[in-house]
């Protein structure tokens, strides 16, 4: 793979920036110096794209109850790391938890939640520490990473912890997968439900010649079962053993806000999917 800082690259980065980015810059006015990215986990390949095409994005992260603040990269000092949330703001200390919570203290923790003395003592601990609720690390003794939020990690049967969306978000850098949740609590393997990205898939059957009908029937044809088993095998091999998907099923279904499964902030909204795939989730775990 060619540097960054290789001539080759410099002039695919020029021609690139003639043809594509230029047009970028304009339909965001011309005039953007900063754009910050929160709320949910930034795909670190889109974030270098962004910042290959002079468009600077900064992830950050915070709830309402830090004011609502606790990292964010920093293009002042220079403090800049993809694919993590950036160094702690001034004044705010971070650790994280044995279970690998992030805690968080400082002056911009809320005193409490109004009349609600039991869930104030259930979020701040006796020790003044904040319980997020999001799971994360540190990063070169720096730099605060996401990987997960707490609630949504689940055991196999084994006992293995599996944290679903580092998993979904390594899978979702695929060009054929749109969304993906990983399943199998208390199952002996972790499993998928994987949304495709139709329009990539749609092109991909039109090269290869794969006629359907409509997304139902695609979802069923071998050679696209096979090809999604084929980038299903490619990313288990950056997985650990008991975070591979075993098992996975295609749904015809786009996953969004207006359908339901997904937040406003795009986010999956696990129980709506739970309910929604019943039917399916039951298949894939009903035989070993």
């Amino acid at each position: 793979m060619q540097g960054k800082n290789s001539w080759f690259y410099k002039r695919k980065l020029k021609i690139a920036d003639k043809l594509i980015f230029i047009k970028w810059r304009e339909a965001l006015g011309g005039n953007i110096d900063v754009i910050v990215s929160g709320g949910a986990a930034l795909q670190p390949r889109l974030a270098t794209i962004f910042w290959a095409a002079g468009i600077n994005v900064l992830e950050g992260y915070g709830l309402t109850e830090t004011s609502p603040v606790i990292a964010v990269n920093n293009l002042v000092t220079d403090e800049i790391m993809v694919g993590t949330v950036g160094p702690l703001i001034k004044d705010v200390e971070v650790k994280i938890a044995d279970d690998g919570e992030i805690l968080c203290k400082g002056p911009n923790i809320m005193m409490g939640y109004y009349n609600k003395p039991e869930l104030t003592a259930e979020a701040i601990d006796k020790d003044g520490w904040f319980h997020t609720g999001d799971i994360g690390k540190i990063i070169d003794n720096k730099y605060l990473k996401i990987t997960d939020r707490k609630k949504e990690i689940f055991k196999l049967s084994s006992g293995k912890y599996v944290a679903p969306q580092v998993i979904e978000n390594k899978f979702k850098e695929s060009f054929f997968i749109q969304q993906i949740m990983v399943v199998g609590e208390n199952e002996k393997f972790a499993s998928a439900l994987i949304s495709p990205n139709f329009e990539f898939l749609h092109n991909w059957c039109s090269i290869h010649k794969v006629k359907y009908r409509d997304n139902e029937e695609l979802i069923n044809i071998p050679e696209v079962i096979t090809r999604y088993q084929k980038e299903v095998n490619s990313i288990n091999k950056t997985l650990t053993l008991h975070e591979q998907i075993k098992r996975f099923r295609l749904v015809c279904k786009e996953w969004t806000p207006g359908t339901g499964e997904l937040s406003p902030t795009l986010k999956l909204k696990r129980n709506y999917l739970y309910k929604e795939y019943d039917h399916i989730l039951k298949e894939i775990f009903s035989t070993n």
